[in-house]
């Protein structure tokens, strides 16, 4: 597996959805519980399938270690903590065919020591191209994500626009609603 350097905006997409899979953010439901469902994962974002039960103690680490690099947007940890996510596990090489830079995963890389790579690579990425404020909390009132905001203007408010997003677009249509029901009544 190779990931080139300049594919942040994928590999932020995929850090961004790794942490967002915790029981915080979906109020008490993991949604990677299971070896079963790191591999539907893996396979949605065109990852090695994971083959070990310690492939899952690693995934859930790795989330930790993204969600709280995520949390605290400083860029020389930020720097720090994708470097030791990417460092042990390839080697940078420039691909001849399209003259990309890539860092390339070792052959005995494990399941989760390619998504560490993949999210260290859109760490850093954003970090160089779009700068430190676009790490973010989830601004729905009641939700616990987190994500790496890679939007062209930089303006995505939701870790998951269209679930957060929408419940927020729900619940100001209600109490829009609500105060117009109330405006209309007779005293």
């Amino acid at each position: 597996m190779q990931v080139a350097l300049d594919d942040y905006v994928w590999a932020a997409g995929i850090a961004t959805d790794l942490v967002n899979t915790t029981a915080e953010v979906w109020q008490g439901e993991d949604k990677l519980p299971d070896l079963a469902s790191l591999a539907a994962f893996a396979e949605l974002h065109s990852l090695p399938e994971p083959s070990r039960p310690s492939d899952l103690r690693a995934v859930h680490r790795l989330r930790v270690t993204v969600r709280d690099l995520i949390d605290h947007p400083d860029q020389a940890r930020l720097i720090t903590g994708a470097t030791a996510l990417t460092t042990p596990i390839g080697d940078v090489t420039l691909l001849t065919d399209s003259a990309r830079w890539a860092v390339s995963v070792r052959p005995d890389a494990t399941a989760a020591d390619s998504l560490a790579l993949v999210c260290g690579v859109g760490i850093l990425g954003v970090v160089q191209s779009l700068g430190v404020e676009r790490f973010r909390t989830c601004g729905a009132p009641t939700c616990r994500g987190a994500f790496i905001d890679t939007t062209r203007p930089g303006r995505r408010r939701y870790c998951m626009p269209g679930l957060c997003g929408n419940r927020v677009n729900v619940a100001n249509h209600r109490a829009r609603k609500l105060s117009q029901a109330g405006f209309f009544e007779a005293p």
